[in-house]
């Protein structure tokens, strides 16, 4: 991994209708992430928060999706911010928001890629379209999104399409899946590591076949960790919790893995919410994944 730390936060709420998520950022620092990364050599420069309108329509009248306008262009301003961060020489780290956020991210990430690949750490796919979501909520949108299926203003975010393809994704720990994303998993040949592959094949496997699934064909690896991946008990505050998720420790083991593996470019961490949170545990939870994730070693 780089030596070099770009911290970017994302104080969006827009992808859903829970308030909450947009102070994720501010939880994350507060719960020391700057201090965790600095104690291990690293250099950290953060870059602040992207601005967020507040000016918006919850309906639009072309479409269910909710708060398309607002979240379009706060993607936009997040691909220029991590284009620009990438053009440094510095690992972007994203602090959301929800995970609507993710659409931006990889817009500006997979520009610098032939082939992204892209880890999903997260209960949901996030695949779904206007067609097949029960809610309209984006948050539940930005793989489909980014891999070029749904609404333009978000497929053709940052002036390209795909961002992905669909042999470069591997989704792990989804336990929540609507019909749409079942049947768009079939027909795109997504690879997926449900809850049910978790527990019988154990963490250590599922990474270390994730690896070796992505080695090859990649130039670069884009980690998009949820923080509903884990399970309620230990990451509470989050919009859309699922029980019998991952555990705190199989997480540290994930992290540990890809961090020896040397494969990851770039990262998110979202759907910290603080109002449903007990004593900030979550981002807590968050800053100390985010440890693992660049070489914080017990011994």
């Amino acid at each position: 991994m780089k030596k070099k730390v770009s911290i970017i936060g994302v104080p969006m709420d827009l992808g859903q209708l829970r308030r909450g998520v947009d102070m994720g950022p501010s939880a994350i620092r507060y719960a020391g992430v700057c201090e965790r990364l600095q104690n291990l050599s690293i250099e950290v420069e953060d870059c602040g928060d992207i601005e967020i309108s507040r000016n918006y329509s919850v309906e639009d009248e072309n479409t269910n999706l909710k708060n398309l306008k607002a979240v379009a262009e706060a993607s936009e301003r997040l691909a220029q911010k991590v284009d620009q961060v990438i053009e440094t020489d510095s690992f972007p780290l994203v602090l959301g928001g929800d995970h609507s956020i993710a659409i931006g991210s990889l817009a500006g990430i997979s520009k610098h890629y032939k082939n992204l690949g892209v880890i999903w750490y997260d209960a949901h796919g996030d695949l779904n379209t206007a067609e097949t979501s029960p809610s309209g909520n984006i948050h539940g949108m930005p793989l489909a999104a980014s891999l070029g299926l749904g609404h333009k203003d978000l497929t053709s975010l940052y002036g390209y399409a795909p961002k992905v393809k669909p042999e470069n994704i591997v989704i792990i720990g989804a336990r929540s899946l609507d019909e749409g994303e079942k049947e768009l998993i079939k027909e795109q040949g997504i690879k997926v590591y449900t809850m049910h592959e978790v527990d019988r094949l154990g963490m250590t496997t599922v990474i270390e076949e994730t690896i070796a699934y992505l080695k090859e064909k990649t130039d670069g690896v884009h980690l998009s960790l949820d923080l509903d991946g884990l399970d309620p008990n230990d990451a509470p505050g989050v919009g859309t919790p699922v029980i019998g998720g991952i555990s705190y420790r199989e997480s540290h083991l994930a992290m540990e893995l890809l961090e020896e593996s040397g494969l990851i470019t770039s990262a998110e961490f979202v759907e910290v919410n603080p109002i449903l949170d007990e004593k900030n545990k979550t981002a807590a939870v968050a800053v100390a994944l985010m440890g693992s994730l660049f070489g914080e070693k017990l011994l």
